[in-house]
């Protein structure tokens, strides 16, 4: 099972001053900055998804700017990702259409022939067909059951364009590998859809439309699949928010999947944003300490313009709670007091003016509850990654993109760690590249 990481051009300074919180005004966003493989000197994933709909063009605004696109477009995605020395050369790069840019569209706005033509210019290992997402879902319908006309028509266009997709790269003997996507209503909706692609010809599909599924209906997707076509069939999971329940899954035997699960989550999740790998292997989390810089969070601000607090303390408060975490970090101050003075600052940024006495001081208490964890078992001391060596506690501060996607770059390696516990259980990998 390969862990393939869907980048949406995720990169940090490698020259970040974390004690100013600052670039230097010299920076080049892009040429200076650095992809996690760039940054760790390996890749914590088994290869990289870029999105068509990541990359943007006349039709939609993706993140890359356009000197960004016409650069991705004229060298390709290997050049592009800094993904063609040494062993990354030989790790894959999947793309796909980027379907959720189009979803409120009757139709994909993109012929099966352009995103071949996409894929080949863009020197990808493998290309998904033209999709439309189809968001109904009905677990217990059977078979070609139920559906809305729209689900309907959505399934007949992916099967279409995954037809014609196919019969193009025949023609045209693209060197990318075709993965036909299977979009559905149902369990046995995609079962039939993966049926179809597989008698067009496709070794590989990839399920789509599983991002706003439970782990049940997942689970009854690939079970109905699996029964409905050859174990030869190679599968590949578009776009999997269940990835840190992997292990559930592995019994289907997966290929492949994407997902940004474990970075994102380490600036987009309530609790668990730093990963840690157990004894036995298994994933566990810690949360992050939030010390937003007060001069830019919207909360701190509106408690400044209300009057709440004036501008000055809460940068006093700012800089207090930076300077006593650190000093705990050098192991010159007890938890206690640390915990209180980040209490003091965090105060500001918790309470809601609108909600009561006792809903506020419920929140404190977990925050509380968590800071004290996190600070207590230091788990970036026991990590063996180049991040949190270099970083220390920098790494679980909740603060700006240099430090949240740094934590997002630990994640994946952590991660990628226990997909391969859960590839071999017999064999605990622990260590680190």
């Amino acid at each position: 099972m390969k862990f393939i990481f869907a980048d949406a051009l995720d990169m940090v300074d490698p020259h970040f001053d974390f004690i100013a919180d600052e670039s230097a005004s010299t920076r080049k966003p892009y040429w200076d900055d650095q992809y996690a493989h760039d940054l760790l000197g390996y890749a914590p994933y088994d290869g990289i998804l870029v999105s068509r709909g990541i990359v943007g063009d006349h039709r939609f605004k993706g993140k890359y700017t356009a000197s960004q696109a016409m650069r991705f477009s004229r060298v390709g995605a290997r050049e592009f990702l800094r993904f063609s020395h040494g062993k990354l050369a030989s790790l894959p790069i999947f793309g796909d259409c980027g379907a959720f840019s189009y979803v409120d569209f009757a139709v994909p706005p993109y012929k099966p022939e352009e995103m071949v033509e996409f894929y080949e210019h863009g020197h990808f290992t493998h290309g998904c067909s033209v999709d439309h997402i189809i968001f109904d879902f009905d677990r217990n319908a059977r078979g070609m059951e139920g559906g809305t006309s729209t689900a309907r028509e959505r399934f007949d266009i992916t099967l279409e364009n995954a037809e014609q997709f196919l019969r193009v790269t025949r023609q045209q003997k693209s060197p990318f590998t075709p993965l036909g996507v299977v979009q559905g209503w149902s369990p046995g909706s995609k079962a039939e859809a993966a049926k179809k692609l597989v008698s067009m010809g496709y070794d590989y599909i990839a399920i789509g439309g599983m991002v706003p599924l439970n782990a049940q209906s997942i689970h009854a997707c690939l079970q109905a699949i699996s029964e409905a076509i050859p174990s030869k069939i190679r599968v590949h999971l578009l776009g999997f928010a269940k990835a840190e329940q992997i292990h559930e899954f592995a019994k289907y035997s997966i290929t492949s999947f994407d997902t940004t699960s474990p970075l994102i989550r380490a600036f987009k999740d309530e609790r668990a944003n730093y990963y840690v790998l157990k004894d036995d292997g298994e994933l566990d989390y810690y949360t992050a300490i939030r010390v937003p810089q007060a001069l830019e969070n919207s909360k701190l601000l509106r408690a400044a313009k209300t009057g709440r607090i004036k501008q000055d303390l809460m940068s006093e408060l700012e800089t207090a709670a930076l300077n006593a975490l650190r000093t705990y970090d050098r192991g010159l101050a007890s938890l206690s007091e640390t915990v209180e003075t980040v209490l003091a600052y965090s105060k500001w940024f918790t309470w809601e003016p609108n909600k009561s006495e006792l809903e506020n001081d419920k929140v404190v208490w977990k925050f509380r509850g968590r800071l004290e964890r996190t600070l207590r078992d230091r788990p970036w001391k026991a990590c063996p990654c180049s991040i949190c060596k270099r970083l220390s506690i920098e790494v679980v501060l909740f603060r700006g993109n240099n430090r949240n996607r740094r934590r997002g770059f630990h994640n994946l390696t952590v991660f990628n760690r226990h997909v391969k516990n859960v590839l071999n259980p017999s064999s605990k990998v622990l260590e680190f590249q």
